[in-house]
């Protein structure tokens, strides 16, 4: 199922990450195991954002992805299914054959 990570990362924890230079680190670990299919960073909230479109194959995946992020940066973490366009189309189909 395609999902919408979203990482608000803690600010102190965040910029301790940035000093030490282990933010990148976290980010791969991550990325390296749910092969991204888009990834954006910006601000949400006042706070430092990632925003990740990937394919999440089992709800048992969610602790390897979300524990880094509260572990190492103190983020609020959210999943939410996404659908691109060409999903929403068949999505639509299906309802209208009812």
């Amino acid at each position: 199922m395609r999902v919408l990570l979203t990482v608000q990362m803690e600010t102190e924890k965040t910029n301790k990450a940035i000093t030490e230079r282990t933010l990148p680190d976290t980010l791969k670990a991550v990325f390296d195991r749910i092969t991204p299919e888009a990834a954006y960073f910006g601000t949400s909230e006042g706070m430092r954002t990632g925003f990740v479109v990937f394919d999440l194959k089992d709800a048992s995946e969610i602790p390897s992805v979300a524990e880094p992020f509260f572990q190492d940066l103190g983020a609020k973490v959210t999943l939410i299914p996404v659908m691109n366009f060409d999903d929403v189309q068949a999505g639509l189909q299906k309802a209208g054959s009812n």
